[in-house]
């Protein structure tokens, strides 16, 4: 398997680089988090007119045709600058269920808009007592004249205070659950909103006998859980993908500090000790990132769904067990200095923690991968 990125990847990573560079440096990044909103604008904007957002969406709707592979490169400079635009929840949650279930009219009236910045997508999923587990669902979507009425609990709801729609998973039987198009301001919609660990905006979303019309169901009636593990698994990869960005800067930022930091008159970085768990935090990065691109072609086109659920668990396993080497070796080596606000490193830290608790941590990817034999 060829691990390099084409020259298309890596001029559209390297423009997204440049503006991380210019615009979106760690001070600029930390005013963002600061702001109200919890993300930039101006950003998003440039990330539309970069082609960012229509990436992997259908080419007939704005968008570019790409897949999880196309989005490596993008995904890595991201997670570089730790950028916190609702990208994830918004292109690889949202628009996907839209691209791939949706009707002709919700992707004709989503897509584009996703595409140019005008529309941001939340997924409404994880409930109180799921945890892990994408099949249960409690909400329930009640069938009435004019279409279905919803009502239930919504956790930790990536990118709801953002989202102008949200895509919900509720039960329409004894069986099953489908998924629905809401308008995050539609009377009985509220979302508690709130920073989370790694400074994205997130939000717990409670639905009191919310009126969705007929045209609002995506997909299939009952037939949502085969489609969220599609998507789940296609974002996992694009998040894994992100990881080994997070973990490049952090190794960047660990190297430097051996160099200049001084001790007994000398850079710490000339003990053989430190030196062996720089080299460490190295190879764990280069494995990390061959397990990321294995994720994305799988995501792309695997031979079958249990083929791609193998892949993308094997590495969702190895990107949180290096998630936590590296995060925690980082900081050690900077010593007090790695948990300071004013470091990168510690906000590196931050966000690696989070990824390898999102959509499944070690020991969930584990069991599913144990379990498919």
């Amino acid at each position: 398997m060829d691990f390099e990125y084409s020259e298309e990847q890596q001029l559209l990573a390297d423009s997204v680089r440049r503006f991380i560079q210019k615009d979106y440096d760690f001070e600029a990044r930390r005013k963002i988090v600061a702001s109200e909103a919890g993300y930039s604008e101006d950003a998003w904007r440039t990330f539309a007119e970069m082609g960012l957002l229509g990436l992997p969406l259908p080419q007939d709707h704005g968008g570019f045709g790409g897949g999880a592979l196309d989005l490596l490169a993008v995904m890595e400079a991201f997670g570089e600058g730790l950028v916190i635009e609702p990208y994830l929840a918004t292109v690889g949650l949202g628009a996907q269920f839209i691209a791939r279930a949706g009707s002709k009219a919700q992707q004709k009236a989503i897509l584009p808009a996703v595409a140019e910045g005008r529309m941001k997508l939340a997924f409404a999923h994880t409930e109180p007592k799921s945890r892990y587990d994408l099949a249960r669902v409690e909400t329930t979507a009640t069938p009435n004249e004019a279409g279905w009425l919803l009502s239930g609990d919504k956790r930790v709801v990536l990118g709801a205070p953002l989202a102008d729609r949200l895509i919900v998973s509720a039960a329409t039987g004894k069986r099953g659950f489908s998924l629905f198009l809401v308008d995050r301001t539609a009377p009985g919609v509220e979302v508690k909103p709130y920073r989370t660990f790694d400074e994205m905006r997130a939000g717990d979303v409670a639905l009191e006998g919310v009126q969705v019309d007929k045209k609002g169901l995506v997909g299939k009636q009952g037939a949502g859980l085969a489609l969220v593990e599609e998507v789940v698994d296609f974002v996992t990869a694009l998040l894994c993908a992100e990881a080994v960005g997070v973990m490049k800067s952090a190794n960047d930022a660990t190297l430097e500090y051996l160099k200049t930091r001084k001790q007994f008159g000398v850079t710490i970085g000339t003990f053989q000790a430190l030196q062996h768990r720089m080299v460490d935090m190295y190879v764990t990065a280069e494995q990390a990132r061959s397990m990321a691109c294995l994720a994305a072609s799988k995501a792309d086109a695997a031979a079958s769904s249990d083929d791609r659920r193998r892949a993308i668990s094997a590495a969702k396993i190895k990107i949180a067990d290096a998630c936590r080497q590296i995060s925690q070796e980082a900081i050690q080596l900077h010593g007090g200095m790695g948990m300071s606000e004013e470091l990168k490193v510690s906000h590196s830290f931050r966000r690696l923690t989070m990824i390898a608790q999102q959509f499944g941590d070690a020991d969930h990817h584990l069991e599913r991968f144990a379990a498919l034999g």
